[in-house]
């Protein structure tokens, strides 16, 4: 199985009793798992069961969803502000008789008046719905999911070519290594020399500290648990269960490894690698925001 993204979208739609239910869910990367629904009034208590049903499917992400109901409208649906259409009337006609104009008032006229006319929706029991609501969405979801799926499948196909940059140029650390302490004593015994410091050079309290300072020099460690951290990560790319916040913290331990070894070796062809490594690093890690 695949990385799956954060990011998708999912519609269901679903016809029970002539009543048309509507659910449209769109997801996009957070660190937790939010779940917020647009749901009718009169549905406000189910919000609770809907979320959970959306969190059984999910771990992280944003998710954003409309519930719509569509009731077809009845004769007993259609409503008329009766009270407010004669004043309407009233006043119009007597506008016009105080200015002198044709009266030509019709149903027409008044339909163009905001508020005079309403349609209310046959009530519906929101329990004898809710199980047509629920079925959508399931689908809602299951599309959702599924685009997340395939937009995880291509995030894991960056992931891989990156890292294969990253194991690359960590290749080339590690050929360059070898010679990271070497060339910082030579570096040492020249500069005492420069001093005109020659003899000491022969010192063997002096020879010590030189040996003791290359060592911290020494790199190999930290080119070890970056092999170790990149075969952790490469491996997690095909995990069941979501891994993000796993290869988030690879990541972090990818910087801490790589920064070390650019303040320990000190050493130019070197930082132009860590230089890359850390450019790469950051483009990953952007990547690994929007992993499930």
């Amino acid at each position: 199985m695949a990385l799956k993204s954060m990011t998708g979208f999912g519609a269901g739609r679903v016809r029970a009793d002539g009543v048309r239910i509507a659910v449209e869910l769109s997801s996009v990367n957070r660190k937790q798992l939010e779940v917020a629904l647009r749901l009718p009034p009169q549905w406000v208590a189910f919000e609770p069961r809907l979320q959970k049903i959306v969190q059984e499917h999910l771990s992280r992400g944003r998710v954003s969803g409309s519930v719509q109901m569509d009731v077809p409208a009845t004769e007993s649906s259609v409503q008329v502000d009766q009270k407010r259409a004669a004043a309407v009337v009233e006043t119009l006609r007597s506008s016009a008789k105080k200015l002198k104009l044709e009266e030509d008032l019709s149903t027409s006229v008044l339909l163009k008046i905001p508020g005079l006319l309403s349609i209310q929706p046959a009530e519906i029991n929101p329990e004898e719905v809710f199980q047509p609501v629920e079925k959508a969405l399931s689908a809602a979801l299951k599309k959702l999911v599924a685009m997340r799926a395939r937009e995880g499948r291509a995030l894991c196909d960056d992931l891989k070519s990156r890292l294969e940059a990253l194991d690359g140029m960590l290749g080339k650390i590690k050929t360059l290594a070898p010679t990271v302490v070497s060339k910082r004593r030579k570096k040492m015994f020249q500069g005492l020399n420069a001093l005109g410091l020659d003899n000491l050079s022969s010192d063997e309290r002096v020879l010590k500290e030189i040996a003791l300072f290359g060592e911290k020099s020494d790199i190999a460690e930290e080119i070890t648990r970056l092999d170790s951290h990149i075969r952790q990560f490469r491996s997690r790319l095909h995990a069941v269960e979501p891994v993000g916040r796993e290869l988030d913290f690879l990541l972090q331990e990818f910087l801490r490894e790589i920064n070390t070894i650019g303040s320990k070796a000190n050493d130019l062809e070197i930082t132009k690698q860590v230089v890359a490594f850390k450019t790469e690093l950051e483009r990953i890690r952007e990547q690994v925001q929007n992993v499930e």
